[in-house]
């Protein structure tokens, strides 16, 4: 019963972790509705370097400081509790990301 109810904690985690991370789609589309046609290619790319170093520095930065854990050990301990521990980081840090963003779409082609 208790394997059960982690599986489901994690398949709940996982759903909302995907929405957020669809929330970067949107957040680009909308940039792009903002901005020249010119500078189309430049927002997306902006886009998703914001996502990729948001991933770098919650990874080796933000989840150790916020939790105490680092993310630098075996596999399986990672993967423990049916894997609860990454869904769980991986919906924090879409979270993270998304905060970039945000602030990229408010700024687009007003600061140089």
């Amino acid at each position: 019963m208790e394997n059960l109810k982690i599986s489901t904690d994690v398949l709940f985690i996982l759903l909302g972790a995907i929405m957020v991370l669809a929330m970067h789609a949107g957040f680009a589309f909308l940039e792009l509705g903002t901005v020249r046609r010119k500078s189309q290619v430049n927002a997306l790319v902006k886009i998703i370097a914001d996502f990729a170093v948001s991933t770098i520095a919650y990874f080796f930065i933000g989840y150790g400081i916020a939790y105490g854990v680092s993310f630098l050990t075996g596999a399986e301990t990672l993967t423990q509790k049916s894997g609860y521990d990454l869904v769980k980081f991986f919906f924090l840090l879409t979270f993270a990301a998304a905060i970039p963003a945000i602030v990229s779409g408010g700024i687009a082609e007003r600061a140089k």
